[in-house]
């Protein structure tokens, strides 16, 4: 078991399940019990990510652009009828000069956020503008000129700086919003995610972890499975900026050519912490794997996520990992997988389960206390 150890999650308010690792095994009795590994917080501040400082010159410069008047009650009129703006199209669509020259700054700011998070150049716009909490909804409307802030990927972070129109940077409190409106800068994290799936399940193939969707399910005769008939993740305190979460997972184990393999699965509808989900979604296609015993890891996207570096990274690991035809924990080699700064801001470890058994039903608490899952064998029917 790796030392390694990962700090707490944060707490998720839509999705971003990342990471499920199947254990290749011919064991049929799994360890008593498996730890999960836990990572300590970084002491100090974590360097701004590539992607972060993207957002903080575009937060600077959308602040100013709001001298404008014109410009700045469009926004305004956006952001109060919608609880996410797609900024690049709010700017293509007003008549404020001001709103018109940002489209070309938006644009490139779209993608080099793309490209910093190893995503292909015709991912499209992905800067959204949100109000920072609906308290500051009557500020707003009454023509309370508001601040720029960008959303936070740090659960631990007290403080939040945001600017106003003449450049000028506040100081405002994580935990309590203030008594002003404040536009909240972000990625929109599900389409992000979507391509990142798709990155990944690129990545993976290319290197021989995996093969083409279309290929993963059972001829005609249907296949074995495991589902997840219920979910939980546990609840955290979050700052008021923070943006929604995207929870993806990776499964990995031996495929039936013996070599390891790794099939993320996405999980869109994990909306809220502390709420039961029951989603009857197919978590393991067992046609995929040579044995029958599964481990299940649990990390999030957060804004800075490069799925290309990660996938590159898991499968420089995992394709050291021969099938020894005994048990083989891959939990602790994916996360050990994980570049130790991608820990230092927004923790992506979640939860993990190890041992999922082909013919597991009912609760499974995760080793980290931090959710669980119910599951339960299901046939697929072939056509």
């Amino acid at each position: 078991m790796s030392g390694r150890q990962h700090p707490r999650n944060r707490r998720i308010r839509r999705t971003v399940l990342a990471g499920a690792a199947l254990v290749a095994t011919c064991a049929t009795v799994a360890p008593a019990a498996v730890a999960a590994p836990d990572r300590p917080s970084s002491s100090g501040t974590a360097a701004t990510s590539a992607v972060g400082r993207i957002e903080d010159r575009t937060a600077r410069a959308l602040a100013a652009s709001l001298d404008d008047a014109t410009w700045r009650t469009h926004l305004r009129k956006a952001v109060l009828g919608s609880d996410e703006v797609d900024l690049r199209k709010a700017a293509g669509a007003t008549v404020a000069p001001t709103g018109k020259r940002l489209t070309s700054a938006l644009t490139d700011a779209d993608r080099r956020i793309a490209a910093a998070k190893g995503l292909g150049a015709d991912t499209g716009s992905l800067l959204r503008l949100r109000l920072g909490d609906d308290s500051m909804r009557a500020d707003l409307k009454a023509g309370q000129a508001p601040l720029i802030a960008v959303a936070s990927n740090d659960d631990r972070a007290g403080k939040v700086t945001a600017y106003d129109s003449k450049g000028v940077a506040h100081t405002l409190d994580a935990r309590t919003a203030p008594d002003r409106p404040v536009y909240v800068l972000d990625i929109d994290e599900s389409k992000a995610m979507a391509a990142g799936m798709r990155v990944l399940r690129e990545e993976f193939a290319a290197r021989g972890l995996s093969t083409p969707r279309a290929d993963t399910s059972a001829a005609d005769g249907g296949f074995d499975s495991t589902r997840i008939t219920g979910v939980e993740l546990s609840e955290d305190e979050e700052p008021w900026v923070k943006g929604d979460a995207e929870i993806y997972t990776l499964v990995t184990g031996f495929g039936q050519d013996g070599k390891v393999r790794v099939d993320p699965v996405d999980m869109p509808y994990l909306d809220e912490d502390g709420t039961v989900y029951h989603p009857n979604q197919i978590l393991v296609n067992w046609s995929n794997y040579k044995y029958d015993l599964a481990d299940a890891v649990m990390m999030e996207e957060d804004g800075s996520t490069n799925y290309r570096d990660l996938a590159k990274a898991i499968a420089g690991v995992l394709l050291t990992v021969t099938d020894a035809g005994a048990y083989i924990p891959l939990v602790n080699a994916v996360l050990d997988a994980i570049p130790d700064e991608w820990w230092t801001d927004d923790p992506d470890y979640v939860e993990s389960w190890y041992t999922l058994a082909k013919d597991a039903t009912g609760r499974r608490d995760g080793a980290r206390g931090n959710g669980w899952m119910s599951l339960e064998p299901y046939r697929v029917q072939g056509a």
